[in-house]
């Protein structure tokens, strides 16, 4: 069984990757501050700035592939990364790294696909094209990029703020933010395709279509609640017209039956749980 190393297997996304894939990889995952639900000699304790820890995981385990979903300060993820590279390359690890679509925030004129350049203005989004860059070239073919737009989960933080802004009555929304959105679970079965099929290169994930900021939340609350709740509508400033900030795709790797569209996600959130 091949061996899958989750690098922030506590958090939001590593904990969806660690149930979808317990059957398929032999796991190992790694944690900040709160052990995980793995084996004690599977799980390790490694914050970003533990390099000597990152090699010594590395060395032990020999993975065959790393998913790297960590959160910390940047300078010390990117040391964190590229030393990540260093030992990967010593091995046949592939690295799937989490990026995002702020490494496009520098330009709203239009959704941007895998073939685009990138552009960002954030500090967020220049960090993210930096560690993409260290990886792919240290790694080259065996870093493989995964953005993804904004992330949604049953228990996932965003959520539950949507949840207590409905408690208080008040939700603030944008009416000129055209974007796509993903869940947790569904990003883990993609990425468990992409890992079991080998897939290399940037690959964009996603809701296969665009909605309005201001209309997704509108249909989430009305899905949640039937209290009456304010709506503070924003604009996203010095925009003219909409604010494109979607990932698209040129790749038809992932099948139909692992992509949902807005509307789904959204019966998805508010249906029973797993």
């Amino acid at each position: 069984m091949s061996k899958l190393l989750i690098l922030g297997a506590s958090g939001l996304v590593g904990r969806a990757l660690v149930e979808e894939c317990k059957e398929s990889f032999e796991i190992f995952g790694t944690y900040s501050t709160s052990p995980i639900d793995l084996p004690e000699n599977n799980q390790f304790q490694l914050n970003v700035s533990e390099l000597e820890q990152l090699k010594n995981i590395i060395r032990k385990v020999n993975p065959d592939a790393v998913v790297s979903c960590l959160r910390g300060d940047f300078d010390q993820q990117l040391r964190f990364h590229k030393e990540l590279a260093l030992e990967l390359i010593e091995t046949n690890g592939v690295c799937y790294y989490v990026s995002t679509a702020n490494v496009f925030d520098g330009d709203y004129t239009k959704h941007h696909s895998e073939e685009d350049n990138l552009n960002a203005e954030s500090v967020y989004g220049k960090f993210k094209i930096s560690c993409e860059h260290g990886l792919t070239q240290i790694l080259n073919e065996r870093a493989v990029i995964i953005r993804i737009p904004q992330i949604w989960g049953k228990q996932s933080p965003r959520l539950k703020g949507i949840e207590s802004a409905i408690e208080e009555g008040q939700l603030e929304v944008y009416d000129n933010l055209a974007c796509n959105h993903l869940s947790d679970t569904l990003l883990a079965k993609q990425l468990k395709y992409i890992i079991e099929n080998k897939l290399e290169g940037i690959f964009h994930l996603g809701t296969v279509d665009m909605m309005i900021h201001q209309q997704f939340i509108e249909e989430l609350v009305k899905k949640l609640t039937d209290k009456k709740v304010e709506l503070n509508v924003k604009s996203i400033p010095n925009v003219t017209g909409i604010c494109h900030f979607g990932l698209t795709s040129v790749r038809h790797d992932i099948p139909a039956n692992l992509q949902l569209t807005n509307q789904e996600l959204i019966d998805y959130l508010i249906g029973p749980s797993e």
